[in-house]
């Protein structure tokens, strides 16, 4: 969520201190409270993460499809036969069963190649509450399949955070890369990323310095996104890694708001392919603000 109008009164007074407005506390507070549930509302929409049921693998050549046992792919729920996806040199196409009575991008049809998720939008396949699309991890193609009545969603706990603190809302000190380094990302898949970073963030926090690298998810990427863990991972947070976003820097400085930090889709499911906090990015400090470990986590 963007800061409102006070943010530039923020940056002066979380620079290293506390906030000592009692007015201006509650105004942060309720930002974050709104983010919070902007945040929630996304994980918990029909075909959110909270949806994920499944992520096979296909390999190269036909893949039969559908939740009969004697299918190349098997799947958790939805025709007993839907299908075959060929993959060949890279490229996926899917010829559909008529009696699976399924359709492709919300029309009827039979066949078509499967655009995978590097696409705007990917090729969606559906049946019921069930769909399902491509993706492509280091050449790697699997199916993303999800259900709108996924128990994941279904009976989802909630989320818990630590209390609000204007204190982890951080203005570091900000070293620009000309050019921009490369940072490797790796996956709970066993893929690594190369992903370029623009410069870091250096920070202080209770004397000691603190540094930060944020990578861009696209070239023309409007924020930056850090994937951290610090000594509450495994914990009081989720061990693999935390996410947080930041506007892009100014005036070489760039606003670091722990609040913000959340878990990645791994923390409420297995069916993803989340990154893990590089080396680089874990800090040998406690961040005791933003989202907790999932109470209802599938570890």
């Amino acid at each position: 969520m963007k800061m409102l109008n006070l943010s530039l009164l923020f940056s002066v007074l979380f620079a290293g201190v506390g906030v000592t407005s009692a007015g201006l506390d509650g105004d942060y507070t309720k930002q974050i409270d709104t983010w919070r549930a902007q945040r929630l509302q996304r994980l918990q929409a029909p075909n959110g993460w909270l949806s994920l049921i499944g992520l096979p693998w296909l390999k190269d050549g036909s893949n039969s499809v559908g939740s009969a046992k004697d299918n190349d792919v098997v799947l958790t729920k939805g025709p007993a036969h839907l299908g075959k996806i060929v993959l060949k040199d890279g490229k996926a196409t899917i010829t559909l069963d008529l009696a699976a009575n399924a359709q492709i991008d919300g029309k009827a049809a039979t066949s078509a190649e499967l655009l995978d998720d590097s696409h705007e939008k990917p090729t969606t396949i559906s049946f019921g509450n069930v769909s399902f699309y491509l993706i492509d991890r280091s050449g790697r193609k699997g199916l993303r399949v999800k259900d709108t009545e996924a128990e994941t969603r279904t009976h989802f706990v909630g989320l818990d955070n630590f209390p609000t603190d204007p204190k982890w809302r951080i203005e570091a000190k900000w070293i620009a890369y000309d050019p921009p380094h490369e940072l490797e990302i790796p996956s709970v898949i066993g893929t690594v990323d190369k992903m370029p970073v623009p410069g870091k963030a250096v920070f202080e926090r209770d004397g000691h310095s603190y540094e930060l690298l944020p990578v861009l998810e696209e070239p023309d990427a409007k924020e930056l996104w850090f994937i951290i863990a610090d000594k509450t991972s495994g914990k009081e947070t989720y061990g693999s890694a935390r996410f947080l976003y930041a506007e892009m820097p100014k005036d070489g400085k760039i606003v670091i708001d722990f609040n913000k930090a959340y878990n990645p889709p791994c923390a409420f499911t297995p069916y993803a392919t989340c990154p893990l906090a590089p080396p680089e990015n874990r800090l040998t400090l406690a961040v005791t603000a933003g989202e907790k470990k999932y109470r209802g986590s599938h570890h």
